[in-house]
């Protein structure tokens, strides 16, 4: 199979960027995308020329760190599918392929196809975690978690950070990524101690660097691993709820 792949090519966070076209020939229907930038790289270095720069790690889908807009989706056609787990018998022989990194104000260019996502880790740092002691842990299975809660806590710590959905969004909202972190903690007893005061702390960042949510539902289609925007609901349920009880507890946003 041949290709052609238009990239994005920019030099720095400053410098200006434009598309570059690139033939990658002799492709096999089993190479996953990123074998195919990795052959375009290799033929780029034989002419002395500088290779393009993405990120990846696992190539298993795990990671997230590999996301690229491809024809203008957030990590391909396929759904549930990361960049690296997208194989070149998607496409079409003789197709051109855009690629192109995330397209978001909270996501800046580093460099080509590599974007800064650590305005996500804020979100993290600011209250997605359990931190009240409790001694010895005490045996999972002693405490009774309802199947239908422990299934959907375990559908939002799915969500592997990717990015996906705030590219994928007309906003540039990261609703879709904070609920989820949020609710795989709030669903669960082991995260009630410190409910509200991680709900306010996590949405108000959030708020600081990325767009507000207007329901579009790319996001959804998007992440590569399907969490529900009803995530969403359920931390603008929780959001509001913090609010009056974080008031009322002095502002320590601990559960009674």
């Amino acid at each position: 199979m041949d290709f052609t792949l238009k990239v994005w090519r920019q030099a720095g966070p400053k410098a200006r960027g434009s598309f570059e076209t690139y033939k990658a020939s002799g492709v096999s229907a089993d190479m996953s995308f990123l074998e195919v930038l990795d052959v375009v790289n290799e033929d780029l270095i034989e002419k002395g020329t500088e290779p393009i720069a993405f990120e990846h790690d696992c190539r298993e889908g795990i990671c997230g760190s590999c996301g690229v807009m491809i024809n203008g989706q957030a990590h391909g056609p396929n759904e549930r599918t990361a960049t690296c787990q997208l194989h070149m018998r998607t496409f079409k022989d003789g197709d051109t392929i855009t690629v192109e990194p995330w397209r978001a104000a909270a996501f800046p260019i580093l460099r080509d196809l590599v974007v800064n996502r650590s305005a996500l880790d804020r979100i993290i740092e600011a209250g997605g975690f359990i931190s009240v002691n409790t001694g010895s842990a005490v045996e999972a299975n002693m405490i009774p978690i309802p199947k239908v809660v422990s299934d959907a806590a375990m559908d939002a710590a799915e969500c592997i950070g990717c990015g996906a959905c705030v590219a994928a969004c007309p906003n540039g909202a990261a609703q879709l990524f904070t609920s989820a972190k949020i609710q795989h903690l709030n669903l669960l007893p082991q995260g009630q101690s410190e409910r509200w005061q991680r709900t306010e702390a996590m949405v108000d960042k959030m708020e600081e660097y990325f767009g507000g949510c207007t329901n579009h539902g790319e996001c959804q289609f998007a992440c590569p691993k399907g969490i529900s925007i009803d995530f969403i609901a359920y931390m603008n349920r929780d959001y509001l709820k913090s609010k009056v009880t974080n008031r009322k507890l002095g502002g320590q946003g601990f559960a009674t």
